[in-house]
């Protein structure tokens, strides 16, 4: 094991039409649109000041773009396990189409028709959280919402099902890490921050 814990910052996509609309945006791989290409921009000015050991991206392309106008797509490598979940029939759909279907119904509870379930996702989360605890330095991925959430919840410890816990908004930056250096003391140092304060809705 490396002295040093690696220290996970977690990159939202910036804006798509879908996330504009609250679309379930899972495998369509929307662009990003002229909001989401600027607030891209925007996070790269708020990264520049660190410097990362490794810098990974989702293979969607609102992921690679973003990551690519932050200034890291030269240096980053593709990884499938940072795909969105796989929102199967639900796919395209606004929460509340969904729930008036299947009333209360719950992403990170009850995962999706045709799709992946909370311990699919979760599992694709711990693979990258492993490969990631075994770098010296920090990290940088560039994902979507949650894959992100849930990545956040497994690296704390908890339950697939807490990813609801942990919202992010295009564009924001998380950071995961260990208190005291401690592989044993997962904690969260910084979560949604972004550029400018965007309602959430």
């Amino acid at each position: 094991m490396p002295l040093d814990m690696p220290k996970l910052f977690l990159a939202r996509h910036g804006d798509t039409a879908w996330t504009e609309s609250h679309q379930h945006t899972g495998r369509t791989d929307v662009p990003l649109n002229t909001t989401g290409e600027d607030h891209a921009r925007q996070l790269g000015e708020r990264l520049a000041q660190y410097t990362f050991a490794r810098v990974f991206t989702s293979p969607l392309q609102r992921a690679s773009k973003t990551c690519e106008l932050a200034g890291f797509g030269a240096i980053s490598v593709v990884d499938s396990d940072l795909v969105e979940w796989d929102y199967g029939r639900f796919e395209g759909m606004l929460t509340e189409q969904i729930v008036s279907d299947q009333p209360g119904w719950e992403l990170f509870r009850d995962g999706c028709p045709g799709g992946e379930s909370p311990e699919d996702v979760a599992a694709r989360a711990d693979r990258f959280i492993t490969r990631v605890q075994e770098i010296n330095g920090n990290v940088l991925a560039f994902s979507s919402g949650h894959i992100i959430r849930m990545i956040a919840a497994r690296w704390l410890g908890l339950p697939p099902s807490a990813g609801r816990f942990f919202y992010c908004q295009p564009a924001s930056v998380g950071v995961l890490e260990f208190e005291h250096n401690n592989r044993e003391e997962p904690i969260l140092g910084l979560w949604n921050e972004a550029a400018q304060h965007r309602e959430q809705v």
